[in-house]
């Protein structure tokens, strides 16, 4: 991770390719096409990896959480459980169809605590959305089980985890539906795009639809096709999925180059005393997208980041002080900021997070590090920063 960093022939030639027939848009013109559908081949692509019946590419991995919710039914009032340590995308994608999100604390998977979900539960809630951050995902057969318990929808944010499983499962495809992003920075870039995946097939229906201004894509003629319900602009373009398709097919050749990388860095600080790495639940296998570990303390954790960056390990994070990805500075959230008003309804139920106690979160994120796993290190590379790492980290 990323993907961009080995960005290279089998990437130009697919964006050469549409191009060479000037059509950029996913839908219509298809004269003009000269048989080239690249968001339709990556759809498939994706379909056969992900092992699921349907596959709907959109613009972003934030609109792929708002498209899914909205294809699954969800809307004005209702309660959507997430983590505390996610993107705003994902509280973001919420309020965006007019639903509210209900933030609960984060275990030492650092995804949703299953015990935590139970406890939120109201008569409003409508979904679990797990997001399996750092590439390894959160207690899924634990919170399938509730979901099942309380009929609710389990939603799999796996935006950061593509390539991941869950008892041989692919992640994002556990739940009722899944989410990917492709964005520059992810493990496979379409430079930006998203997906959702779903075995459901009026789910996958109503993403079709609600992606592309609500039309139903039925016949040849695009000024013909009518609109059942509502929809906006989520659409990708051929562009970006020709990037992707590119990307993907490579897929496999990523996660085997990020889990050597992480192995040697995993095996160099496995003996060291006040190391701790992060729970896999069982049945689990992560991407190997980042490299994560607790520290005795939120100390020791601070000053570990400060010391790694000081030794030239980059692309390491401490998240809790992260403003993009843990509720402590999610500021237009807490004191509910936006441009227009929010609906009465989602201001007045939206929980006043300014007094939440998410002091379990803090347990775990104050004592994590987490160092991003690159695709384009050279062994010798990988080695000196594995040294490096050592170094600091057996001094504390």
């Amino acid at each position: 991770m990323p993907g961009f960093e080995l960005f290279g022939d089998k990437e130009r030639k697919q964006v050469n390719e549409v191009l060479d027939t000037g059509v950029l848009m996913r839908y219509g013109f298809d004269g003009m096409r000269k048989g080239q559908w690249k968001a339709l081949e990556l759809e498939k692509v994706l379909s056969e990896k992900m092992q699921v019946k349907h596959t709907q590419l959109v613009s972003s991995g934030t609109a792929a959480l708002t498209v899914a919710l909205a294809s699954a039914g969800i809307g004005a009032g209702d309660e959507v459980i997430m983590p505390t340590f996610t993107f705003v995308a994902s509280f973001e994608s919420i309020l965006a169809i007019g639903a509210v999100p209900i933030l609960v604390d984060v275990d030492d998977t650092l995804a949703l605590s299953p015990k935590a979900v139970e406890n939120a539960i109201t008569e409003r809630t409508r979904v679990v959305m797990p997001v399996h951050m750092c590439g390894s995902m959160a207690d899924l057969k634990a919170l399938k089980a509730i979901c099942d318990k309380h009929d609710l929808l389990l939603l799999e944010d796996a935006c950061q985890s593509i390539g991941g499983t869950f008892e041989n499962k692919p992640l994002g495809s556990y739940g009722d539906l899944g989410c990917f992003s492709f964005d520059y920075v992810k493990t496979i870039t379409c430079g930006e795009g998203g997906a959702i995946i779903t075995n459901n097939d009026t789910y996958k229906v109503n993403a079709d639809h609600y992606s592309d201004h609500g039309h139903d894509h039925v016949g040849k003629d695009r000024g013909a096709e009518t609109h059942p319900f509502l929809g906006y602009n989520f659409r990708i373009s051929e562009l970006h999925a020709a990037v992707g398709l590119a990307q993907v097919e490579r897929l496999d050749e990523f996660l085997t180059i990020q889990k050597k990388n992480y192995t040697v860095l995993r095996e160099a600080l496995q003996d060291l005393p006040n190391v701790e790495f992060r729970r896999v639940p069982e049945g689990g296998e992560e991407s190997y997208a980042f490299l994560t570990f607790f520290l005795p303390d939120a100390d020791t954790a601070k000053k570990a980041h400060g010391e790694l960056g000081k030794a030239g390990v980059d692309a390491c994070f401490y998240w809790y002080d992260n403003n993009w990805h843990y509720y402590r500075e999610w500021q237009h959230l807490i004191e509910k900021q936006s441009l227009g008003k929010l609906p009465k309804e989602i201001h007045e139920q939206l929980p006043d997070y300014s007094k939440s106690d998410f002091s379990a979160s803090d347990q775990w994120i104050g004592r994590t590090v987490s160092c991003l796993i690159k695709l384009g290190w050279s062994e010798n590379e990988v080695k000196e920063r594995a040294q490096k790492m050592v170094g600091v980290l057996s001094k504390l």
